[in-house]
């Protein structure tokens, strides 16, 4: 998972995740990761509108948002 974080940073990718909180609640987010610090991670959450941390354990899923452009002919 950690591998996949700093690709994401490296790739200035926008994720969405699935993220295990405190009291057992699931949620779903939409983040753009800013920095990887020991088991922890810092990223832009779009559903908090703010810099938010998280623990990398907690995280239950992880893949990019990729978007297709259609080709214009």
């Amino acid at each position: 998972m950690r591998l996949k974080l700093i690709k994401s940073i490296e790739r200035g990718q926008i994720m969405e995740m699935m993220y295990l909180a405190k009291d057992g609640s699931v949620s779903q987010r939409r983040i753009k990761i800013l920095q990887v610090e020991g088991e922890m991670f810092q990223a832009y959450c779009f559903l908090r509108k703010a810099k938010r941390k998280f623990l990398i354990n907690n995280v239950l899923a992880l893949v990019p948002i990729i978007k297709h452009e259609r080709d214009v002919v």
